[in-house]
């Protein structure tokens, strides 16, 4: 469900996009952003700083499209916010704060070296994600680039989530032996 929730904007964007073209799909995209953080704090809940990033960024970038008619600012959106979490990632390597680790610690225990490699990995991730985003915008139509942004982002996301899942694996302990309940009433007893 929350993963729905996060990809309400884009699925919205795209829907609209097929429907009525880029502009309208613009303005759904803002105003789906808008509800969401919205009904976030309706709730009572706190807002991501992704979700406050991704905010201002389509208000910014889906405003100067709306206002100029010009499609190449909503393009550049997602490079931005994919090229801002990389270099969050990144960046707060060099002041000894991983992100990953700080988000992902419960529950999982790694030695210090795989949560470098592994935020590390995520924000070249993201860097590659911004730049294929414009790759695809500038070499491609804009309907080619709206089916990428819904499909190929998602993918390349699941992809990596995947990858991960099993590269983190190796870092998980191995489950209990089950024990035979026979062998325990076997045990002498003093």
């Amino acid at each position: 469900m929350k993963l729905l929730f996060d990809l309400f904007p884009v699925i919205l964007f795209f829907v609209a996009f097929k429907f009525f073209g880029i502009y309208v799909a613009t303005a759904a995209a803002i105003g789906a952003t808008i509800a969401q953080v919205g009904w976030v704090l309706v709730r009572g809940r706190k807002v991501s700083n992704m979700q406050w990033a991704s905010l201002v960024i389509i208000l910014f970038f889906g405003g100067a499209t709306l206002l100029l008619r010009d499609e190449t600012f909503i393009k550049w959106k997602p490079t931005v916010l994919y090229w801002l979490a990389g270099s969050l990632f990144l960046g707060g390597l060099a002041l000894r704060k991983n992100l990953v680790k700080a988000v992902m610690s419960e529950g999982i225990t790694m030695p210090e070296p795989a949560w470098t490699r592994l935020c590390v990995a995520w924000g070249i991730f993201f860097l590659f994600k911004g730049t294929l985003n414009l790759w695809v915008a500038y070499t491609f139509d804009t309907d080619t680039w709206v089916n990428f942004k819904l499909f190929g982002g998602m993918g390349l996301m699941f992809a990596f989530v995947i990858a991960q899942a099993f590269w983190i694996a190796k870092y998980l302990p191995d489950e209990e032996p089950k024990r035979d309940p026979a062998a325990a009433t076997d045990t002498p007893k003093p």
